[in-house]
């Protein structure tokens, strides 16, 4: 059975509560639950996980390289939060290891501020997902399963 690693970045812990008109109203648990369901349709097991520190979601895309270079990795599905727009150290991890990954954003950041246009993770990801809010992690592992 292959994995798929669900990594979510800085503030994702305050989903439900934090800017619902931009982020909805359900929660990271009620995200989790998705994932599960979505990979128990596809036979895949999942790590669900989220930190706000840069070096631990470095730290799981490492694992995943792992995973990957094992044969037992079927992607990485990454919402980096305001990471996406600031960590090379995210862009060189996920380039080191050659992971399956898609970048995924709940709101549509190219209908934000500026800041958020540019991703340092998109040249590295092999497709990019905004605006479906909490839909697109579903979408997302839906699409890792046909890779």
């Amino acid at each position: 059975m292959k994995t798929v690693f669900v990594l979510n970045g800085p503030n994702l812990n305050l989903l439900g509560t934090r800017e619902p008109a931009v982020y909805g109203a359900q929660t990271l648990a009620d995200v989790d639950l998705l994932c599960q369901q979505a990979c128990a349709r596809h036979g895949f097991a999942l790590q669900f996980r989220q930190s706000n520190h840069e070096g631990q979601l470095v730290d799981w895309i490492h694992e995943a390289g792992r995973q990957h270079a094992a044969g037992e990795l079927a992607g990485v599905v990454l919402n980096a939060g305001a990471y996406t727009h600031t960590s090379v150290a995210l862009l060189d991890a996920i380039k080191g290891t050659g992971v399956p990954l898609i970048e995924l954003h709940i709101s549509n950041v190219h209908a934000r501020e500026s800041f958020r246009h540019h991703s340092y993770i998109s040249p590295v990801a092999r497709a990019v997902m905004c605006g479906f809010g909490v839909a697109g992690y579903g979408l997302a592992i839906d699409a890792l399963a046909q890779w």
